[in-house]
């Protein structure tokens, strides 16, 4: 079997640990990969950021649906895009969870940690929804071109009982990159995502039909 590279533990004293404080708040474990003997892999997490609490208050119980994605971000690999547009995977880390379902969790968690809305939840949870979060991850890499950790998220706010789209936004987020190696590519993803998490805290608090404003960030219209 093929052995992925191994990668250290976050330790305080090793410069590896400086570079991944400096960029993100990317949670980190490792654990050993199952059949690969002595080879380890880094899980990494994603961060719930709380200064969203800046802002308005969202009117209503919202359900926060699981993002919708193409395959390369379906599970919990961490993947990278050549010039061509090629997905390939970055050795040596992998998410703590499937994409999708940890940006749930952690968009939700952002919601509810600054007390935006009355109740916020999955489908399924026992909460009468006013309205849904429909969302879409259409980019979450390392863009090797521009070397940039790349965050796209789409977001669609429904109304469920008519069914009516109320509005949506196209979130997305860069962050540079010093090098293609997951230590450095994992957090500054988190920081990319954790910029979208909070422009759509806000863009929903302060009303679906504003848009915050952010250098950072890039809002379109869908």
């Amino acid at each position: 079997m093929t052995h992925q590279p191994v990668i250290r533990r976050s330790r305080p004293g090793f410069a590896y640990a400086r570079r991944l404080a400096l960029a993100g708040a990317a949670a980190t474990l490792s654990f050993g990969l199952a059949g690969c003997g002595s080879s380890s892999t880094t899980a990494f997490d994603l961060s719930a950021p709380r200064e969203a609490a800046r802002g308005g208050r969202i009117a209503g119980q919202l359900i926060v649906a699981e993002p919708t994605s193409v395959q390369a971000f379906e599970a919990e690999r961490i993947v990278a895009k050549d010039q061509a547009g090629t997905v390939s995977l970055i050795g040596g880390g992998q998410w703590a969870d499937r994409l999708p379902r940890l940006v749930q969790t952690r968009l939700i968690q952002t919601l509810e940690g600054g007390s935006r809305t009355r109740a916020v939840g999955r489908p399924g949870d026992g909460i009468t929804g006013d309205n849904q979060l429909n969302t879409e991850i259409r980019a979450f890499n390392f863009d090797a071109r521009t070397g940039e950790a790349v965050v796209e998220i789409s977001a669609k706010l429904v109304d469920l009982k008519s069914g009516r789209v109320l509005n949506g936004r196209l979130f997305s987020a860069r962050t540079p990159v010093g090098s293609a190696n997951v230590g450095e590519v994992a957090p500054a993803l988190d920081k990319s995502a954790t910029t979208v998490f909070v422009a759509i805290a806000r863009w929903l608090g302060s009303g679906p039909q504003r848009v915050p404003q952010d250098p950072n960030l890039r809002v379109g219209s869908l």
